[in-house]
């Protein structure tokens, strides 16, 4: 009987575990920071990081292949677009400032854009069509710097200053913390600032957030559009203080061509780096201080791990997200 009672409370602590963690870890590597990742297709998974790390899987997340780019041993790699399992674009932060893409699958790299400028930064790395994208990076000189590409990543052009028809404001810039604080919404880029200043850009033309703000750590992080392009998700917070919920969080839904404020919109539990749509209406958000899922287009947020991520990434044609994060860690969950 004792051993029954003993075999009994073990089965209930592993399936509260379960409960509690329910993402499902399918590689790891100790002491690398994952917070690019780009899944062009079901099967093909890439992931980025510091280190000068690259990962990939080919089938479907099953098994993972670890690189680590040759002569870029201690960058950091936070912004990653795949096409497919051979082509493959990655971008490093800090100065100087390069972008590397490979064709065979991460084996050889070759340099299409480097900036030796002490100020730069780039955040993230986001594609319109199969040639046309985009790179945003902090600053320079009280201007956004932005860089655009129309034959899939091998040249690489900057924005001209007088696209901007708002100015930043003093301590305002973005977050390379999830390679996700832009997309595209039709042709025009839209991006969301953070710091003390925190507002979401459209056609060069910014607009309050209404989000936390006011310090270096807080303001948005991430952007997400529904596929029916009738809904935008906003998530940030103060990642010093990741299970602050307050104002980390926003919702626009579309009336006609505008975009308004949803005030019917919750708060996730605490700071969150990254916002993925699965559908129109089921949303995933994760952050150091745990994940989140939405079933109502943001309407609710269900905490369904404290487990620690940065980025989140829709597996194509599933019901499942792709998690990376520290430790090299990338988890795997499917929705009921």
């Amino acid at each position: 009987m004792r051993i029954i009672k003993i075999v009994l409370a073990l089965l209930l602590v592993n399936l509260q575990l379960a409960a509690q963690n329910p993402i499902k870890i399918l590689t790891s590597k100790k002491g690398v920071s994952l917070r690019g990742m780009s899944i062009p297709s079901k099967n093909v998974i890439w992931a980025s990081g510091n280190k000068g790390s690259v990962v990939k899987s080919v089938n479907g997340g099953e098994s993972f292949e670890w690189l680590q780019v040759k002569g870029y041993e201690t960058r950091d790699f936070r912004a990653i677009h795949a096409w497919d399992d051979k082509e493959v674009l990655i971008v490093a932060v800090a100065a100087p400032a390069v972008i590397l893409k490979s064709l065979d699958g991460g084996i050889n790299w070759h340099k299409v854009y480097e900036n030796a400028d002490t100020s730069m930064f780039l955040d993230a790395v986001k594609f319109k069509n199969d040639k046309e994208g985009v790179v945003i990076g902090d600053p320079i000189n009280d201007t956004i710097f932005l860089l655009n590409t129309k034959d899939k990543g091998e040249h690489w052009n900057k924005m001209n200053p007088g696209f901007w028809k708002s100015k930043l404001k003093e301590g305002e810039a973005f977050f390379a913390s999830s390679n996700s604080n832009i997309v595209f919404l039709q042709n025009t880029p839209v991006f969301v600032s953070g710091g003390k200043t925190s507002r979401m850009w459209v056609d060069g033309q910014a607009m309050p957030l209404l989000m936390m703000e006011g310090g270096k750590s807080t303001g948005a992080n991430s952007i997400a559009i529904s596929p029916d392009k009738n809904k935008i998700i906003i998530v940030g917070g103060d990642f010093m203080r990741d299970t602050v919920s307050f104002d980390a969080a926003r919702a626009f839904n579309k009336y006609g061509k505008n975009f308004q404020i949803n005030t019917a919109f919750s708060m996730p539990h605490g700071y969150r780096s990254s916002v993925n749509f699965i559908d129109n209406e089921l949303v995933v958000a994760c952050g150091t201080s745990g994940v989140d899922i939405s079933k109502d287009g943001g309407k609710n947020w269900i905490l369904i791990s404290n487990q620690s991520f940065h980025v989140a990434q829709h597996q194509p044609n599933t019901k499942a997200t792709f998690f990376a994060g520290s430790g090299g860690n990338i988890g795997y969950y499917i929705f009921e």
